[in-house]
């Protein structure tokens, strides 16, 4: 398929951009925004907290286990095919789910298949297209991307909160799975397209010569690794390092963070508002962010970000009142958001555009390590110890300790201001 032309004033790679944020909203949505669903389940079904997340922590592997798989299918198959199989399994999953009460049930449809259809509807599966779209403004691009993220946060949170004091959790799930296949379906269609201009956006017509296609044009300096030879350096190390820490982060927020608020004293409205809220403030925040992103060092930023987000943990943990978890939530929320862009990005920026997808996959694995081992972590530690600082806690050093390793990432050639181009709305 032809790419579409970039003489116009609107660069078609924000259409992709949008559609891939509204899907991600949706996929993160459900596998962040699972803090509501959690103890109407595991009521209904009979189950433990520990049983219940130890199904949640399985799903959380095999969602990563499949994110490598998913940046190999996009390569291989193209980002339609992938999001049209990825939406066919959740649809089925989701039926499955709502009509078993056994543990092996649960587990291999909420826990195994709905995960993998996940997986193929994730940034990951949509983050090579906007890379091939985007060199000159790729870390807003990615942002952007991830601004559905924190958006599934800020949205499905309350929303499934909401639905759930009408519905049962099966019917609420039902109600998800036929708004994401009305949603990704059209998105898969009719918006992506893989096939991107030569140079992506960093040669707008009339600006060729322009110093911000130069810089877009910088060479990644590993960009002749083999997947083999990029695994085993250093920088990507580092960035899984991070990545496990987001992912252990951001799923004990949102499987936990509800439970834990209502464990605290907060009743289950001002629970679902407060972890929400994060996720709405970090939506401008992201924005900003993102024009950061192409601006100054990546490392820094990313350390930035890690570092706030371990206070905000710590935060959450203290709060005693209403007005201090919102307070934790907004200042947190500013910079909430962005790891997983920020990574992504200098992984091109490192290993260029042809290895992006599968290395993305495989250093999210991390990430869905370090969410299985907090989804299990959040019920055990409560169950056993009778507090939550043993998680939370945990989450808030290793964010800390991320921090720190962000800033030993190489550095990147900086842009040249360049002449004023056409944004985003």
């Amino acid at each position: 398929m032809t790419a579409p032309s970039t003489t116009s004033r609107w660069y078609y790679g924000w259409n992709i951009v949008a559609g891939a944020t509204l899907v991600t909203l949706l996929t993160v949505g459900l596998r962040l925004g699972i803090g509501p669903l959690f103890l109407p389940m595991a009521h209904d079904l009979g189950f433990s907290r520990s049983l219940l997340a130890s199904i949640v922590a399985v799903g959380m592997l095999c969602y990563g286990l499949a994110m490598p798989v998913a940046g190999w299918l996009v390569a291989r198959r193209g980002t339609r095919d992938v999001l049209l199989a990825g939406t066919a399994i959740l649809v089925l999953a989701t039926l499955w789910a709502v009509n078993t009460r056994s543990t092996w049930g649960l587990l291999m449809s909420f826990g195994v298949l709905m995960s993998v259809g996940s997986a193929l509807t994730s940034p990951v599966a949509m983050t090579p297209v906007i890379t091939r779209w985007f060199q000159r403004r790729r870390g807003m691009a990615l942002f952007f991307l991830s601004t559905g993220s924190m958006a599934g946060i800020a949205i499905m949170t309350p929303v499934l909160g909401t639905a759930l004091q009408y519905a049962s959790w099966q019917a609420t799930l039902l109600g998800y799975v036929a708004l994401f296949m009305l949603l990704t379906v059209p998105v898969a269609l009719w918006v992506v397209r893989d096939a991107a201009p030569e140079g992506g956006d960093s040669a707008p017509a009339g600006h060729a010569g322009s110093a911000g296609h130069a810089a877009a044009a910088q060479p990644a300096p590993l960009a002749h690794y083999s997947l083999g030879q990029a695994m085993r350096t250093s920088t990507f190390l580092k960035i899984s390092l991070g990545l496990f820490t987001c992912g252990f982060s951001m799923n004990l927020l949102g499987t936990h963070g509800m439970p834990m608020l209502m464990d605290h004293g907060f009743d289950a409205t001002t629970s679902s508002l407060g972890i929400g809220l994060i996720g709405l403030v970090a939506i401008p925040g992201t924005m900003a962010l993102g024009r950061l992103a192409d601006v100054m060092q990546r490392r820094t930023l990313l350390a930035a970000i890690y570092l706030v987000r371990g206070f905000g943990f710590i935060g959450l943990l203290l709060a005693g009142n209403a007005l201090q978890l919102y307070g934790t939530s907004v200042i947190g929320g500013l910079a909430w958001a962005g790891t997983i862009a920020l990574s992504s990005a200098i992984l091109a920026d490192v290993y260029g555009v042809r290895l992006v997808g599968v290395l993305y996959g495989w250093a999210y694995l991390s990430h869905q390590v370090g969410a299985m081992i907090s989804s299990w972590l959040g019920g055990w530690g409560y169950e056993h110890l009778g507090t939550h600082w043993v998680a939370f806690g945990m989450a808030a050093a290793l964010l800390m300790l991320a921090a720190g390793v962000s800033l030993l990432l190489p550095t990147r050639h900086l842009p040249a201001p360049a002449e004023p181009q056409a944004q985003p709305g």
